[in-house]
């Protein structure tokens, strides 16, 4: 493989980049207009305008990437994360022009990006699911019968996409009835599907998934956990590895089950299997992301291996590069940070430039940046800035270590969640390792009760 394709930007875009060139393979950027003073552009070997800032107009232009890549002679297309990366028919018809596509074949992404029938496949599997509808709902009134059947609290799903665009938490009824049109409007203006269901909300629930490679060979292995629970409007902030307060037995049976639902779906190349684990250590499984996760450098960092080398490998038809279980080993503790301009209260997008970034002492610290001093933030995209990713010996040096360099960063021109990190690493609600997936939300509202009184 002498050349890639990356259709993707910013730190996603740089990142693969970072591995070509360690392997020595020739890049091919793809950019909108909005980015075309971006890092990712110049760092490229070569690098092509596709269109407009709109991604409709630039990122997600499928025939044009392929296009590109054609001739421009790429032997692979890497889609990164989002985007057009679990896109089935992109997939398609990269193969048809002889390319290869960096990731799993398309009829997994087809099968695994329906919730509903990846909810049906784990269940044929053995894999315990989430409570919750197995078809899709036509109407107001029958997702009410049932919301009742299951028990509120329920969440509203996209059946064809997620993050928090496709997913809204019901308490009730009322609340059932305000959503259920919106969340089906903004799933077929996302997602391009209208469908939806409803699953059981877990109280006291942590967002755990594990990280799984497959190869052409029948290999199927995992790297271990990531603790993705402290998250604002169900999107991830902070990820870590291992995952706190996590029984052995438990944490043993998350990876059988993540092992089992990779094969089931006969599964090749990089993907990430998600679970959300109750106050009593029982899991239930809650989709299947078939593609590299924006988190997957804490992964790498406890374990040592780069997992975008791992995909170009398995692309090329080669085995994994390493196959037996008992052999990969993960060390030490690893936590990711998700720098974004944004508000940190109000969650709310700030663009605009950076006028100042300084990283300050960046030993031992790992940064994957999309961004330099000077650069624009644009509204167009997902704001996100940079990931820190802290390493240490135990989870407590860790906190340390990630409190000491966040608190010496230094960005201005637009607003970032940076003193959010800052003030909730040193809150207890943290530090115990105990939390769930409203912890940043009760945190956050216990400061603003302290302020008031």
């Amino acid at each position: 493989m002498d050349k890639i394709l990356i259709a993707n930007r910013g730190e996603i875009a740089l990142r693969i980049l970072k591995t070509c060139k360690r392997l020595g393979i020739k890049t091919v950027a793809v950019y909108s207009e909005a980015d075309q003073d971006m890092p990712f552009v110049k760092e490229a070997d070569e690098s092509f305008l596709i269109g407009p800032p709109q991604v409709q107009q630039s990122y997600l232009k499928a025939d044009d990437i392929i296009n590109i890549a054609v001739q421009t002679g790429a032997d692979a297309i890497h889609p990164g994360y989002g985007l057009l990366s679990e896109n089935a028919d992109f997939v398609r018809k990269i193969q048809a022009a002889g390319i290869a596509f960096i990731g799993p074949d398309a009829d997994t992404i087809d099968k695994m990006g329906d919730k509903i029938g990846s909810r049906t496949t784990m269940q044929a599997a053995g894999v315990p699911v989430v409570p919750g509808t197995d078809e899709g709902i036509a109407s107001l009134e029958d997702a009410i019968y049932a919301a009742n059947a299951i028990g509120y609290p329920v969440m509203l799903k996209a059946s064809a996409g997620g993050g928090g665009i496709g997913m809204i938490r019901c308490e009730n009824e009322q609340a059932l009835s305000q959503h259920f049109e919106s969340v089906k409007t903004r799933a077929k203006a996302y997602f391009g599907d209208d469908v939806v269901f409803l699953e059981k909300f877990i109280d006291d629930a942590r967002h755990i998934e594990v990280q799984i490679f497959g190869d052409h060979q029948g290999n199927i292995v995992h790297l271990f956990e990531r603790n993705c629970s402290v998250q604002r409007r169900n999107q991830k902030v902070i990820e870590e590895s291992p995952s706190p307060h996590l029984p052995e037995v438990a944490r043993e049976r998350l990876y059988q089950a993540a092992v089992e639902a990779a094969k089931a779906v006969g599964y090749k190349n990089a993907g990430t299997v998600e679970f959300i684990v109750d106050g009593n250590n029982d899991f239930y499984f809650l989709e299947m992301n078939t593609r590299l996760q924006v988190e997957h450098p804490v992964t790498e960092e406890v374990t040592g291996y780069d997992l975008v080398e791992w995909q170009i490998e398995v692309a090329k038809g080669n085995e994994l590069p390493v196959t037996e279980q008992a052999t990969i080993t993960a060390t030490g503790h690893a936590i990711e940070f998700r720098i974004y301009a944004e508000d940190p209260v109000k969650f709310m997008p700030s663009p605009g430039t950076i006028n100042r970034l300084a990283w300050g002492d960046t030993t031992g610290i790992r940064i994957d940046s999309g961004y330099l001093e000077g650069g624009k933030v644009t509204p167009f995209y997902d704001p996100l800035i940079s990931k820190v990713i802290v390493g240490a010996p135990t989870r407590e040096e860790a906190i340390q270590k990630a409190q000491r360099f966040l608190e010496g960063v230094e960005i201005e021109g637009l607003k970032t969640n940076i003193p959010l990190f800052t003030e909730f690493l040193r809150s207890e609600e943290f530090t115990s390792g105990k939390y769930t997936t409203a912890v940043l939300a009760q945190w956050l509202k216990k400061q603003k009760e302290e302020i008031k009184s």
